[in-house]
């Protein structure tokens, strides 16, 4: 079973377009792009489990430059 979540990124001033780049290489994120609002870009991630999906957020994503903060919203199945 697979696990997804949208991780919403904040990044420095001048240093989205350069995240952009990295997330978007980044083996399991699916999709990556910038976005308005409080976030500036948001990753659609795809891991084995919840805890692959937690690793990729931890070890890759806030790992990058001018990255300030995450947040990770796990996709639920309501069916």
């Amino acid at each position: 079973m697979s696990a997804k979540a949208y991780i919403l990124v904040e990044g420095a001033a001048g240093t989205i377009p350069g995240i952009l780049k990295k997330l978007s290489s980044i083996d399991g994120v699916m999709t990556a792009h910038a976005v308005t609002g409080q976030y500036d870009l948001i990753a659609l991630v795809e891991g084995e489990d919840v805890n692959a999906v937690g690793r990729i957020s931890y070890s890759k994503i806030q790992m990058i430059e001018g990255v300030i903060r995450t947040i990770t919203c796990n996709v639920i199945d309501l069916d």
